[in-house]
């Protein structure tokens, strides 16, 4: 099998959340790719995504406004790096659309790049979120902002979404 990055993860800047889950990964890549799909599921409840673009190519615009359980907007906006349909989803905060460089909009939030890879696994999806980060610090202040518990109950979120859509 091949890594979903190019170089093997490294354990001191980047997280992975890995997982054998139990739908098509034909329709995991639509929850990711689909603005009405991706709203059901891609904020950890009782957070809420509200809004979503997507512009689904490298350079393309990947935007989000997260919503916080006291009412408060966070938006997002990030640029796909690499698309292959089904397969890996690429995309980064530390860009914005166009490829053009950008801050993290938040004090103390770290900017990141996301691989999203997925493989058939019997009849289900290997699911393998990699992110990656600038440095050891930041790596560190995502992991402890609860990056395993947030990205891994999004996870549930988005298969229960897909059960619940008929698959």
């Amino acid at each position: 099998m091949i890594h979903p990055m190019s170089t093997p993860p490294d354990s001191k800047r980047d997280l992975v959340l890995e997982r054998i889950i139990d739908v098509p990964r034909e329709l995991v890549w639509a929850a990711w790719t689909t603005p009405e799909h991706l709203k059901k599921w891609f904020t950890p409840a009782p957070w809420q995504t509200v809004e979503c673009e997507i512009d689904l190519r490298p350079g393309g615009i990947f935007h989000t406004v997260m919503r916080s359980p006291e009412g408060q907007n966070f938006p997002n906006t990030g640029c796909y790096l690499e698309v292959i349909p089904n397969e890996k989803l690429t995309w980064t905060s530390a860009l914005s659309p166009g490829f053009r460089p950008a801050k993290s909009p938040f004090p103390g939030v770290p900017v990141f790049t996301a691989i999203i890879a997925l493989e058939t696994h019997g009849t289900g999806t290997k699911y393998t979120a990699t992110v990656i980060h600038e440095n050891e610090a930041d790596c560190k202040t995502h992991l402890e902002m609860g990056f395993h518990e947030g990205w891994g109950k999004a996870l549930d979120q988005l298969v229960d979404m897909i059960k619940k859509m008929g698959a």
